[in-house]
């Protein structure tokens, strides 16, 4: 859920290499990092659109996230994800103007999976908002990091455009609602631990048609689907007992929408925090507590170097009557980047008999690494 504030944290530090960020763990990227002079999410706000999908400078952290299940006309399958981070290093803007000075720092990660192929492509770039090199516009909308773009019309009005090029892949989309955007948590503002504060405003837009083109390993591919987009900003972080989170977004082709996140404990216990929604129809949307979704790992994969992740769930909501077996639609969809994590497309079936296939969604997975909850521990001291 691609999305609390933990891949921001990780780059606050002179060197935005690759290598400097190797290996960090989400609970310590996390830690006691000072947020004064920064806006907070600490009650509900009133959201504009488009407006609201430009940038929020005031907030230390913000992101822009696309995934998506596609297919090409032959019926070959393909999921992609595309997210921008914005990480504020210092509150305001620098005090002598010049091409050099910025206080923004950018991120961008992408991924392809060819699920028929049984390949995952990702990649990851990283730059100073300095010289144009990366940055977010509203006259035409416009987020950018290097050639890496999505982009629309005035203040942010759809279609966009999704562009993104590496070595073995490239993802070159056209996105269009068709749905209006959800407001998540309390109109908004998604509470994620008891501290004052401690939350993001946060937005979704569960359906967008999607068409255009994908490459990977040198081949071309005209495609269709569905994507989902994912608006956060916030400042603060996790607390200190929270060691990652598994973050569902599923579109079941009865035409409902589910968003659910669970916010994982040291202990692996479900944060009270955790929540989510259930999309009905465009004017019924239900917001969901920790103890109206039952979840249940069922298989694991293991990276081979210690990470090792539930590829498979049961997910329940007995109030809607929904049993839901989520399964990866490929397991080795793991994202080697600065911050190891999964992310990748699933298949939604019936959990009876896992053989009706109820609809399709991705999946976000943190916190699963070698010691991750040894370390939790010792930051609650």
């Amino acid at each position: 859920m691609n999305r609390f504030t933990v891949f921001f944290v990780v780059l606050l530090c002179a060197a935005c290499t690759r290598d400097a960020v190797e290996g960090i763990d989400v609970g310590d990227a996390l830690g006691g990092v000072p947020a004064a002079g920064f806006e907070r999410a600490d009650a509900p706000r009133s959201f504009r659109f488009p407006e609201d999908h430009g940038s929020h400078p005031g907030f230390r952290n913000e992101w822009w996230y696309l995934t998506g299940n596609l297919r090409a006309a032959d019926g070959r399958r393909f999921g992609y994800q595309a997210t921008f981070f914005r990480i504020a290093l210092a509150p305001g803007e620098p005090e002598r103007a010049s091409a050099w000075d910025a206080r923004q720092l950018w991120m961008a990660h992408a991924a392809l999976t060819d699920i028929d192929g049984g390949k995952h492509f990702h990649d990851q770039r990283f730059a100073r908002a300095a010289l144009g090199l990366a940055g977010q516009a509203q006259a035409p909308f416009r987020v950018w990091l290097e050639d890496w773009s999505v982009a629309g019309g005035q203040g942010g009005d759809f279609p966009w455009t999704l562009r993104v090029a590496s070595d073995n892949f490239a993802v070159d989309l056209e996105l269009l609602p068709e749905r209006p955007p959800v407001l998540q948590g309390d109109d908004g503002l998604s509470q994620k631990s008891a501290e004052a504060g401690n939350a993001s405003y946060y937005y979704s837009i569960t359906r967008l048609a999607t068409s255009g083109h994908l490459t990977a390993d040198g081949e071309r591919v005209a495609v269709i689907g569905s994507s989902w987009l994912d608006r956060e900003w916030s400042t603060s972080a996790l607390a200190d007992d929270q060691v990652g989170w598994d973050w569902f977004s599923l579109q079941l082709a009865s035409g409902r929408d589910l968003m659910f996140y669970r916010l994982r404990r040291c202990d692996g216990s479900s944060d009270p925090f955790s929540g989510g929604s259930l999309v009905n129809s465009p004017a019924v949307v239900q917001r969901l507590a920790v103890a109206d979704v039952g979840l249940e790992a069922q298989r694991w994969w293991d990276s081979g170097d210690g990470h090792r992740y539930p590829v498979a769930w049961r997910l329940k909501l007995p109030e809607e009557n929904l049993d839901l077996y989520v399964e990866a639609a490929l397991d080795d969809q793991e994202m080697q980047t600065g911050v190891r994590y999964w992310e990748g497309a699933v298949d939604v079936w019936a959990s009876s008999t896992k053989r009706r296939r109820l609809g399709q969604g991705y999946l976000e997975m943190t916190g699963y690494g070698p010691g991750a909850r040894d370390r939790c521990q010792a930051r609650r001291g």
